[in-house]
């Protein structure tokens, strides 16, 4: 019994957390301690920080804006 309350718990969570995810993310964001090692921890992928890169610093108009 305490493993279904346990398991509907974790998905009431998830659901109010999904509901206030903007409200979460500005949270977040808003301390510069937090904003500073939520940044850092996602340029450590690759595949994310090779994709910033490029789009920061492309040197031409290859997808077509300008």
């Amino acid at each position: 019994m305490s493993r279904l309350f346990s398991i509907f718990m974790i998905g009431l969570g998830g659901y109010f957390a999904y509901q206030n995810r903007y409200r979460l993310l500005n949270v977040l964001f808003g301390n510069a301690i937090l904003r500073r090692v939520v940044v850092s921890s996602v340029m450590n992928f690759p595949g994310i920080r090779d994709r910033m890169m490029s789009s920061v610093f492309s040197s031409g108009t290859s997808d077509g804006r300008q």
